[in-house]
């Protein structure tokens, strides 16, 4: 599910839940409840957390294993 690979690729890229809430512009209540898959993350959010973490959001939605497509935004 979408909150494993979300927590395995922050962890990867040395990223605390927190920094992560904080780049979202939400709590980490909030941030922690997509990592256990209790809340999906909106399209929006989804986008933004894919650009953090510089994957695509078929990466974060397991679609491919692909970590990113290649191309700047």
């Amino acid at each position: 599910m979408i909150g494993d690979i979300l927590n395995k690729t922050r962890k990867s890229q040395g990223l605390t839940a927190q920094q992560m809430a904080d780049y979202l512009s939400i709590n980490l209540r909030s941030y922690r409840a997509y990592e256990s898959n209790d809340r999906q993350p909106s399209l929006q959010m989804l986008i933004k957390i894919a650009n953090k973490l510089n994957v695509t959001t078929d990466y974060l939605l397991n679609r491919t294993h692909e970590l990113n497509s290649g191309n700047e935004i």
